[in-house]
């Protein structure tokens, strides 16, 4: 473990290099919000879509802007496999598992982080201030492994400019558009409402809603399938980062 924290401690110091591009993890979310709740605010009660009333909104930009972390991870792991820091990793004691943890314990508190300011920008809205935000950040989690997990296994396989496309553009608005945040998906339905069912996207959303309302018998009927993804990415991650350290 102590190898683990060592190699983590690295990694964190690597992300918060680039001070640019975590201010725009978290700015860019929050500027969305402010557009959408003052947008929701001109049109008359009653009229306004619901996915745009604060309850509801604030829980899922907390989930978008945590897509972020896909890129995040991504660039960082495709930058170490193409750099000579890498043939100094392969030589070391680390097992592929802990390769991948190291990656990832240091995206957690910025997932914490930016779901926190989210909440609290949230406030100035109208959210109301109870502990069922603390919850709400603590049922992030899952979904913030699940772009993690997403980010490492890219950027595995993929250069350093092919996951800025995918990890960047790609993966953002598959979030975007099948998370029930702009709009609810049941609305289209047919296929594209059977697609985001399966993803783990509007899922994270709907839990992270349900903790918000204090609808806490809700919260596990959508947390487990993200949680399930959340694994089983990660387990991939682990065997496909393996899988290259047997070709180095």
């Amino acid at each position: 473990m102590t190898r683990t924290m060592t190699f983590a401690s690295r990694n964190t110091k690597e992300i918060t290099r680039d001070i640019l591009t975590l201010i725009f993890g978290i700015a860019f979310p929050l500027v969305l919000m402010i557009l959408l709740s003052a947008i929701n605010k001109s049109i008359p009660q009653g009229y306004g879509p619901s996915n745009f009333q604060i309850e509801k909104l604030a829980p899922g930009i907390t989930v978008f802007g945590l897509s972020f972390l896909s890129l995040f991870s991504s660039m960082l792991i495709s930058k170490d496999r193409t750099s000579s820091f890498v043939l100094r990793l392969f030589t070391s004691p680390l097992r592929p598992s802990e390769f991948i943890l190291g990656y990832t314990l240091p995206m957690i508190p910025m997932a914490l982080l930016q779901s926190v300011v989210c909440y609290i920008c949230a406030l100035f809205f109208g959210l109301e201030l109870t502990f069922n935000l603390l919850l709400a950040v603590a049922v992030n989690i899952p979904i913030a492994v699940v772009f993690i997990a997403l980010g490492l296994l890219f950027g595995s396989i993929l250069s350093e400019k092919a996951v800025g496309g995918i990890c960047g553009a790609l993966l953002t608005n598959l979030s975007a558009w099948f998370s029930n945040i702009w709009f609810d998906t049941s609305m289209v339905g047919g296929l594209f409402e059977k697609v985001a069912n399966i993803l783990p996207f509007s899922h994270a959303v709907k839990a992270a809603q349900a903790a918000v309302a204090g609808n806490f018998s809700a919260i596990f009927a959508d947390l487990w399938i993200v949680i399930a993804y959340a694994v089983v990415l990660t387990v991939v991650a682990v065997a496909v980062f393996a899988a290259k350290l047997k070709k180095v």
